[in-house]
């Protein structure tokens, strides 16, 4: 399977160019997926070294089929980044890149049930060892903590009545395959823009299955500490939750609250933002690539 047909990574040659890798330099790929990033940091590193990050196993056998000898891979979720770079000896490193989507393979295998298209089990592990699944969460989360994930992760408006709607179902019949989830959300998604509002369903299930958000902020805030004075943080998100994180964090030096200051009034915070506004798909790569449309690209340098 070609990289491309697995996964096409978006705004390619924007993030590579934003990483300013310098050949002897140490980088990091937090999200292999398919590699197509990996593939183009290894095309620029001459004595340097890239760790990748991937706890999928598909990624797995991807990274496999790169013989390339500054690459080491570790099936591990990001969240482990700074203890697997001390274990691979690396203290500092010059750059990190994480495209927080899906890929496109994990949402086009059926089995995976990461895809309103297609009916399989709900389960939407990205690492299939994982003890959840989006069952789980279906059938056994009250009325309260599903309300909450709905309108927090999937941004839903109407999130109480949806909560409310699969707890009055699950007592007759338990949610076992995606379609039984899509059966009961057909009649309170908004016309017209149903597809959508699915999208968005399965959008919080699959951040409370993975915890995504618990893993991304233990992720930024490691690297503060992992960077280089001069390296930079170069982060793709697809949603605004994680757009938000990401901003704040380069703007603060924390996920949630204010910036602080030191005593002479200068900003505590490890980054500066390379672009005050997130870079977006250009026209001919959304003609190409329809997942490319919320993707936001943001850029950062140690201080």
């Amino acid at each position: 399977m070609s990289e491309a047909s697995y996964h096409r990574p978006v705004m390619l040659s924007e993030c590579i160019s934003a990483l300013n890798i310098d050949p002897e330099g140490v980088y990091v790929d937090v999200t292999f997926g398919g590699g197509g990033h990996s593939l183009k940091i290894l095309e620029k590193i001459k004595g340097g070294r890239l760790i990748a990050f991937d706890q999928d196993e598909d990624a797995k056998r991807e990274a496999e089929k790169i013989n390339h000898r500054s690459l080491t891979f570790c099936q591990a979720n990001f969240m482990y980044m700074k203890r697997y770079l001390k274990l691979n000896q690396i203290t500092k490193v010059d750059g990190i890149l994480a495209d927080l989507g899906i890929s496109s393979h994990q949402i086009d295998s059926p089995d995976r049930g990461f895809s309103t298209r297609f009916d399989g089990p709900l389960d939407m592990r990205m690492d299939v060892q994982g003890p959840v699944i989006a069952a789980n969460i279906l059938n056994e989360y009250s009325e309260e903590q599903l309300h909450k994930i709905f309108g927090m992760y999937g941004e839903l408006r109407n999130a109480k009545t949806a909560a409310r709607v699969i707890v009055q179902t699950r007592l007759q019949k338990k949610f076992e395959r995606n379609f039984d989830l899509l059966e009961v959300l057909k009649p309170i998604a908004p016309r017209g823009k149903d597809f959508k509002y699915y999208a968005q369903v399965f959008q919080a299930l699959r951040i409370e299955v993975n915890k995504e958000m618990e893993a991304l902020e233990s992720f930024l805030m490691q690297c503060g500490e992992v960077m280089e004075t001069g390296g930079r943080l170069v982060v793709m998100s697809y949603h605004s939750l994680e757009d938000r994180m990401v901003k704040n964090y380069i703007n603060t030096g924390k996920v949630y609250g204010e910036l602080e200051k030191d005593f002479y009034g200068n900003p505590i915070r490890p980054f500066a933002a390379i672009n005050r506004k997130p870079i977006t798909a250009g026209e001919e790569e959304l003609e190409q690539n329809n997942r490319a449309r919320s993707a936001k690209l943001r850029i950062a340098e140690k201080l």
